[in-house]
């Protein structure tokens, strides 16, 4: 898929690979489905999805409006800052 192609209803899936607890975690939203993790882990992915959808909003986009590059670029954004 190049940079010019749209996916329909786009979706972020996240998966923790650190539970340990036997607890299962799933969590559903806007543009996302998150499941496992420990309560950190899927904890910081809910807050990343959340602020990425506040994102998209002040900018009046959807998830399936964002080139590959966009979608990058607004990961290291809020990645970056996280403190």
């Amino acid at each position: 898929m190049n940079d010019k192609s749209r996916v329909q209803g786009a979706r972020i899936l996240g998966i923790g690979l650190d539970n340990f607890d036997g607890h299962v975690r799933i969590t559903k939203g806007e543009n996302f489905d998150i499941y496992l993790g420990s309560e950190n882990t899927h904890e910081h992915l809910q807050e990343m999805c959340i602020k990425m959808n506040e994102k998209l909003d002040r900018r009046g986009k959807r998830l399936e409006d964002l080139s590959r590059d966009e979608f990058v670029d607004l990961i290291v954004e809020l990645k970056n800052n996280k403190a």
